[in-house]
């Protein structure tokens, strides 16, 4: 087994995950594809309160979401408790911890680890660390209710499942120095430990919701791709040796290694995050792109049925370049689901009032009502067509039609728009506005 690669992630799930968090499973994930070894999930639920089953179910539907297989069933740190107790009678017989009120909250004793020595260990990250005896003190490892604390539970749970490596968050430095002389007293080798820099914001503060979102689910709910946030969080701190951003998941498997790690801080870039995101939706094959917009329309209560193929190509390739996540979608599509309940002010002052807009309008529909094979080459066509026929410039055309379609004078490219409307709804579009939005002026 100690020559297997054997990695963990072991989240407490007590809420929503964060991206630190993420970061430091992202890298687990990466050093165990690039080596050939295992990825494994262990859950510290021992917090009853805290750790609900909700929670967990979150937990393991984000990892889904994400992609981060784990290659053995999770270990719930729950069900080890007879383990970790076992480990601290085995401490007490040797010599290495005692049992003490002090800790014990006035409920009988707690079992403490002695630290009265120096402790040293190179970090693949940070490099060789030391710490004095002066500076250490002993600590409880076994509450007098029989509990673990976390330092006895983490280390007995990573023998146990043959932990190689342990990478996470350098907030962990002060704990390894607790947990390597804990591996020694069991007769176990310490892991090789590597601390992953601390992810700040701009002025390199710990990031922190001031500065934005900062938990899985919140960049979920916000329409932002797994891959996206995969590819941001992969890079924040490591780097593959070149200038590559843009990868995929086989290359930066292929790419990874803890020595590429850098120790000082890492700058989470919410711009960036938004540009991959953007990317990663342009390079989205069509069929994905459509599913999970689809997905995005019924979660708005709109109704996609009698849209088919040719309605979503047409659709997409406009669509596209203007997403830089998914909740960009609905409002720029809304519009061919529903017409507009008001209409513009300023735009129908400016491009029906102040000028012959209204006689545009009457004259396109009488223009779209004699075309017979309705396609975008063709309404786009009638269009052209009647500006040039009636000597406009094609803006002057198309701007009141904007309004009468949209309630506002913008709109996709207006061949792609009229088809996706469809001949029917843009004729009603223009009736509703000659006859509302001048008497109105809203």
């Amino acid at each position: 087994m100690a020559d297997v690669v054997r990695v963990r992630f072991a989240p407490s799930p007590t809420g929503d995950i964060h991206i630190g968090n993420l970061r430091a499973a992202i890298h687990n994930f990466l050093f165990a594809r690039h080596e050939g070894g295992k990825f494994l999930l262990r859950i510290e639920d021992t917090d009853k309160e805290r750790n609900t089953p909700q929670a967990i179910a979150s937990l393991l539907d984000y990892m889904a979401w994400m992609g981060l297989d784990f290659d053995e069933p999770p270990v719930y740190q729950s069900k080890s408790l007879a383990m970790h107790q076992e480990a601290a009678e085995r401490l007490l017989k040797s010599g290495h911890a005692y049992r003490s009120t002090k800790g014990a909250e006035g409920k009988g004793e707690a079992v403490v680890f002695r630290l009265n020595f120096d402790v040293s260990y190179t970090d693949i990250v940070k490099g060789p660390l030391t710490k004095s005896a002066a500076d250490l003190k002993d600590f409880v490892i076994l509450r007098s209710d029989g509990t673990p604390t976390f330092h006895l539970a983490n280390v007995v749970d990573d023998i146990a499942m043959g932990i190689t490596h342990v990478i996470r968050g350098d907030d962990h430095v002060e704990n390894t120095f607790k947990h390597v002389p804990l591996f020694r007293a069991l007769g176990a080798e310490p892991p090789k430990y590597a601390h992953l820099p601390q992810i700040v914001n701009d002025k390199g503060k710990p990031l922190s919701k001031r500065d934005g979102d900062v938990n899985v689910g919140e960049f979920r709910a916000k329409g932002y791709l797994p891959d996206a946030l995969f590819n941001a969080l992969a890079l924040c701190g490591w780097s593959p040796g070149d200038d590559r951003e843009m990868m995929t998941r086989e290359e930066m498997i292929a790419a990874f290694s803890l020595e590429r790690v850098r120790p000082s801080p890492a700058r989470f870039d919410y711009r960036k995050l938004e540009w991959f995101n953007s990317q990663y939706i342009a390079r989205m094959p069509a069929g994905k792109l459509r599913e999970l917009l689809e997905g995005e329309l019924a979660a708005a209560g709109l109704d996609t049925s009698g849209r088919d193929a040719r309605w979503w190509d047409a659709l997409l390739d406009p669509v596209r370049p203007r997403l830089k996540t998914l909740k960009d979608f609905v409002p720029l599509v809304r519009t061919f689901f529903e017409p507009p309940e008001t209409y513009d002010p300023k735009d129908v002052r400016k491009h029906l009032d102040e000028g012959n807009g209204r006689r545009v309008l009457e004259g396109l529909a009488a223009v779209f009502g004699a075309v017979a094979d309705w396609t975008a080459q063709s309404a786009g066509t009638a269009l052209q067509k009647y500006a040039e026929e009636k000597g406009l410039k094609f803006g002057d055309a198309a701007q009141p039609l904007r309004v009468a379609l949209n309630g506002r004078a913008v709109s996709l490219p207006m061949d792609v728009t009229l088809f996706l409307m469809g001949k029917d709804e843009v004729l009603a579009r223009i009736r509703r506005c000659l006859q509302r939005a001048g008497a109105a002026g809203t």
